[in-house]
């Protein structure tokens, strides 16, 4: 199967199916296999009446016990033959479906990387999420059509040829029955891809929710909100519900159908075959037989089904893995060498100016504000801004994210131990200490029972949102970058704690560059220059203490007391 850390391939984007056969090609072997276990299994089903047959007319009408006995251990040599052929089957058809799985994810995953910080402003939390929990296992069952699939179609023309050498009349009412079956079924199939496709992006929607609302839970306490979000949650839970019992309706009817229409045929055709015997056209062994056979066809009529079933689901989730696979990642047209010393970063939009070797605070009255500068200076939004007097844009975007880097309070923590999370699995000890230390980190660590070896759940939430947001400062300050451009690092600490922070951060980031956006007095105290953005425009610049006697607005902003501007 595919490697975990090998390179999945190529995918094909053009449509949904064009991807499922794709996935098929990536494993020819595999599938052929699959395909020939398949249609031997199928056939020794189809053939296993033709020895009954045999039995009845050379054994017993001739009364050759001998025949009779040959025959029978001949049954019994196929059936267990195709009891192995079997388990065969169904282990290279596993293999196959956990290939596409497997394949899928990482693909997904790949691309996930490679978009970067674009793909929360292309696709939603919940698109993904129900990417990777439902559509690649949904893709995977659809790959079952290689193996049993060929085999049903194959087993079908044999069992229709070896009709016709007893009664062109039963082959005939065989050969028409396939098409009586894709009349029904079609119009349902199509049906169902719709039904599956709104369902899906229904599903997406609620899961995003379900993740909103489990990262925001203690703020919407906090606010009040959750009785709002509750009534939110449950007006798309119960579209989610109405689409899900419009799907099941259509399903239940395909379900119904792969079971009731294989019977209907199997009694059609034994009602024909019988009234043949009871003329003399064909004789008592030839009847067995063709009840035999169309008895083995009930299993390729309901594969047919269950095939058509999976494939039009398969469809449905191979679209969205299509849509998101076109998804495409910021345009890297950056030629230029990035500034070979410490340099200046400059947002024209705003007139904000970082300077090299300084702690810069961002203030503005709405957060919005400060972190759209932030990422234009990150490169992560299209702008004019420069590095060096060399626009941003222009310089090789490899070497803007090795050198700059954007830390914000609210990204991601995966689970794992403390260690990997900061990313300190390859530092030494003592790089792991200080980076703790700066972050006033040390209680946090100290509570863990393993200290820095223990597990976080994803997102830490096993951790409070002090705790966390620690925890991104502590990885943020192990990265040690040239430039750190850090979004309200912190926001969510006590006072006391906060100041520790702010002290510590400054020392350790003595010459080099830092750029944080934040409102906190004792943080604002420790910066070198304060911006203070006004309708994210540039207002005025200059020490805390001297914007708190110049700029009513900013004392307005970040004072925590009522007291006169000091003198």
């Amino acid at each position: 199967m595919i490697d975990a850390y090998g390179d999945p391939g190529t995918p094909d984007r053009r449509g949904a199916g064009r991807f499922l056969w794709w996935l098929v090609r990536r494993q020819p072997g595999r599938s052929a296999a699959g395909a020939v276990l398949g249609t031997v299994w199928m056939v020794l089903l189809a053939t296993t009446p033709y020895l009954l047959s045999r039995a009845v007319d050379d054994g017993l009408a001739q009364n050759d016990y001998p025949a009779l006995v040959a025959w029978c251990a001949a049954l019994f040599g196929a059936g267990v033959f195709n009891a192995w052929v079997g388990i065969m089957r169904h282990r290279t058809m596993t293999r196959v479906r956990m290939d596409a799985n497997f394949r899928t994810v990482k693909l997904v995953v790949d691309h996930s990387v490679r978009l970067g910080a674009r793909l929360a402003r292309q696709a939603g939390t919940g698109e993904v999420t129900t990417i990777g929990v439902g559509d690649v296992q949904t893709i995977a069952a659809a790959l079952t059509v290689v193996g049993p699939g060929v085999g049903a179609v194959v087993a079908y023309g044999v069992v229709a040829a070896l009709l016709l050498s007893i009664s062109p009349q039963l082959a005939a009412v065989v050969l028409l029955g396939m098409p009586v079956v894709a009349g029904l079924v079609g119009p349902l199939m199509r049906r169902l891809q719709g039904r599956e496709a709104e369902y899906r992006e229904l599903q997406g929607v609620l899961t995003a929710r379900i993740g909103d609302l489990a990262d925001g839970l203690r703020v919407l306490n906090g606010l009040g909100g959750k009785g709002l979000f509750a009534d939110a949650f449950r007006t798309d839970s119960a579209r989610l519900r109405a689409q899900g019992y419009r799907v099941g309706a259509v399903t239940s009817w395909m379900q119904a159908l792969g079971l009731g229409l294989p019977m209907l045929f199997l009694a059609v055709v034994s009602w024909v075959a019988a009234r043949l015997a009871a003329q003399g056209t064909i004789t008592v062994g030839e009847l067995v037989s063709v009840y035999g056979y169309v008895a083995a066809l009930v299993a390729p009529m309901a594969f047919f089904v269950e095939c058509g079933y999976q494939i039009s689901r398969g469809l449905v989730a191979a679209g969205r893995v299509v849509r998101f696979l076109r998804l495409e990642p910021a345009a890297d047209s950056g030629t230029c060498d990035a500034p070979a010393e410490p340099s200046a970063l400059h947002d024209p939009e705003s007139d904000v100016r970082v300077l090299p070797g300084r702690l810069t605070a961002l203030v503005a009255a709405r957060p919005a504000e400060a972190a759209e500068v932030v990422e234009r200076l990150a490169r992560y939004t299209p702008s004019d801004a420069t590095w060096g007097g060399v626009r941003l844009d222009a310089i090789a975007l490899s070497q803007v994210r090795a050198r700059i880097l954007l830390a914000d309070h609210e990204a991601h923590l995966f689970a794992g131990p403390l260690r990997e999370v900061v990313n300190a699995q390859d530092r030494p000890e003592p790089a792991l200490d200080h980076a703790v230390h700066a972050a006033a980190a040390d209680d946090v660590v100290r509570a863990l029972p393993d200290g820095p070896d223990s597990p976080l759940d994803a997102q830490a939430r096993n951790l409070s949102g002090g705790q966390r947001q620690r925890v991104r400062l502590v990885r943020a300050l192990l990265a040690d970058p040239e430039i750190l451009l850090a979004m309200d690092p912190t926001s969510a600490l006590d006072a006391h704690t906060e100041a520790k922070v702010a002290e510590r951060l400054k020392a350790t980031r003595s010459g080099r560059t830092t750029l944080l956006t934040t409102t906190s007095p004792l943080v604002l105290a420790q910066a070198d220059t304060v911006h203070y953005l006004v309708d994210g425009k540039l207002t005025a610049s200059g020490t805390h203490k001297d914007l708190l006697n110049t700029q009513p607005g900013y004392r307005t902003l970040v004072a925590r007391d009522t007291e006169e501007p000091a003198q």
